[in-house]
């Protein structure tokens, strides 16, 4: 288990896979229940610094995903948000 023992350890230096693969780790443990108590409400603490910080780094990769728009004749004209936003 790749588990910081402390929950307040900064995460925002992980890349997205170490992050989820903490926090994998982490929902594991809870789920088989072979964690102390005080154990688990920590773990369950920076599982959600975790969870929080994925969903950062996944929100800044859909903000930089582009599509490439094209004229009438197909030719590319520019780029725009892939949402259209």
């Amino acid at each position: 288990m790749t588990m910081n023992s402390n929950p307040t350890n900064d995460v925002s230096s992980l890349s997205f896979e170490k992050a989820v693969e903490e926090l994998e780790s982490i929902v594991s443990a809870l789920e088989r229940g072979d964690v102390a108590l005080d154990k688990s409400i920590e773990i369950y603490e920076r599982g959600e610094a975790l969870k929080k910080h994925c969903e950062a780094l996944l929100g800044a990769a859909e903000n930089r995903i582009e599509k490439i728009r094209l004229d009438r004749a197909g030719k590319p004209q520019g780029v725009e948000p892939l949402d259209g936003e």
